[in-house]
């Protein structure tokens, strides 16, 4: 990981030398400003991770500075310098944000413990800030099947290693979920996740996205900004959707990959990053290579250990776990849930449908059951009206409104199959059926013998 970059702010040469070599013996890098206009210049072409700042220059004073990084929403901390320290300085640098006031001459223990503490705690909002953003996302890979347990085995060999990563298979699949197992059970894990989606970002806007920009690089560039790779220094860097990646953008991420280090668009200084790269598609890249849509030298660099994440259909032994602890999750958000329940003939039935949407068409269906059914059981007939995935083309109501043109007959189709759905639901029950749809007993008898209904 590379050193931190501290900014000290002075118009006195010999205190910005004084503090520069006692920082500099400590692995940190410097750079120096003597008022506002060279501080800036500063912070619009490097990454800066503290900046110690003298109250009293000429020109802008500390203060001033200090507002106008507030105006700009900097997080950099701010450690206040000050040769004419009264308490209504040191309570306006407080108001204003700076982490820290100290008196001139500076006492060099005071300044380096005040230097390490403002430098932890910005580690620390930035993790916290990761953490919020990934709490919500599911860590725990669901399934038995072989396929599953040859994923699992792998990752547990591959994870504590940086070696890349190319995760493959179908949209809903869960690419990204192999992406943060690898990264949580990796010596990274402690460092940033950050994802990009290649293609939902224009390709124009990619590169930007990926190695940052500077200040003026092009129109809206108004300000310095560290891409993605940057910004996973350390720790892990997931390129999902890769295969939609211009081929402009794949030789700046080849050289990337190739020499650690970035360049920022409108820049021309090399910055390294120690960066691991895990990267998922839906797409077959040896054929986008055939095609000239991908450069095959990326994707050896990118295939060192490939994953493939096989679709639902191919492990359907793994949907009754799934669908169990998705039950459990939506039950743990929503406590007017919490006596919901699977039927074992639910279970089957949500298991012989075909989910052409794979993990993530199946979640949103649990939730739709868990909402939508009525009583605390979810039963087969739940999942027959309810589970039908959006892309199925076993849908009687449609088949009946494409292929039936007489009214009398399309009536009499869907009142049997709303019969067939409403016994199924209430498990044959005759008498609780007949209640709960609103007719009598001997009707709903007669309706049966009519349609030729059969349990």
């Amino acid at each position: 990981m590379k050193n931190k970059s501290i900014l000290i702010v002075d118009d006195e040469p010999s205190i910005r030398r004084a503090l520069s070599e006692i920082l500099e013996l400590e692995g940190y890098d410097i750079f120096e400003a003597e008022g506002a206009d060279s501080c800036f210049d500063v912070l619009n072409k490097e990454d800066i991770s503290l900046i110690l700042l003298d109250i009293k220059m000429q020109g802008k004073d500390g203060l001033e500075i200090m507002a106008d990084l507030n105006e700009s929403d900097s997080v950099i901390p701010v450690i206040m310098l000050s040769g004419h320290g009264t308490i209504d300085t040191a309570v306006q640098a407080t108001k204003l944000g700076a982490f820290d006031f100290i008196e001139k001459p500076p006492d060099l223990n005071r300044i380096l413990v005040s230097v390490r503490n403002a430098l932890q705690r910005n580690t620390l909002q930035q993790k916290n800030k990761q953490l919020r953003r990934v709490v919500h996302k599911v860590t725990e890979i669901i399934g038995d099947s072989p396929e599953i347990e040859l994923i699992k085995k792998t990752i547990r060999k591959v994870s504590p290693t940086d070696a890349r990563v190319l995760i493959t298979g179908e949209n809903g699949t869960g690419k990204e979920l192999v992406a943060r197992w690898i990264h949580e059970h990796s010596q990274r894990a402690n460092e940033q996740f950050v994802e990009v989606n290649c293609a939902a970002i224009p390709s124009d806007l990619l590169e930007s996205e990926l190695f940052g920009h500077e200040k003026g690089a092009f129109t809206g560039a108004t300000k310095q900004r560290i891409g993605k790779f940057e910004a996973a220094d350390g720790g892990t860097l997931f390129l999902d959707e890769i295969g939609d990646m211009s081929l402009e953008a794949q030789a700046k991420v080849l050289r990337a990959l190739q020499e650690g280090t970035i360049t920022r668009v409108g820049g021309n200084k090399s910055i390294s990053v120690n960066v691991r790269v895990l990267a998922a598609t839906n797409k077959d890249l040896n054929q986008e290579i055939k095609d000239g849509n991908f450069r095959e030298d990326l994707f050896h660099r990118l295939s060192v250990i490939p994953i493939h994440v096989p679709p639902l259909r191919e492990r359907r032994e793994d949907i009754p776990q799934l669908a169990e602890s998705f039950l459990e999750r939506i039950v743990q958000k929503e406590i007017s849930f919490s006596h919901k329940s699977f039927t074992n003939k639910a279970l089957d039935a949500l298991t012989r449908k075909n989910w052409s949407g794979n993990v993530r068409e199946l979640q949103n269906v649990i939730e739709r059951l868990v909402i939508l059914s009525e009583g605390d059981e979810i039963t087969e007939g739940d999942v027959d009206f309810l589970a039908r995935p959006a892309t199925s083309n076993d849908d009687p109501l449609n088949d009946m409104l494409c292929s039936i043109e007489d009214f009398q007959e399309f009536k009499e189709n869907a009142e049997k199959h709303f019969l067939e759905f409403q016994l199924k639901k209430h498990q044959w029950n005759i008498s609780h059926t007949a209640e709960h749809i609103g007719i009598q007993r001997s009707h709903l008898y007669n309706k049966i013998n009519k349609y030729n209904i059969e349990r």
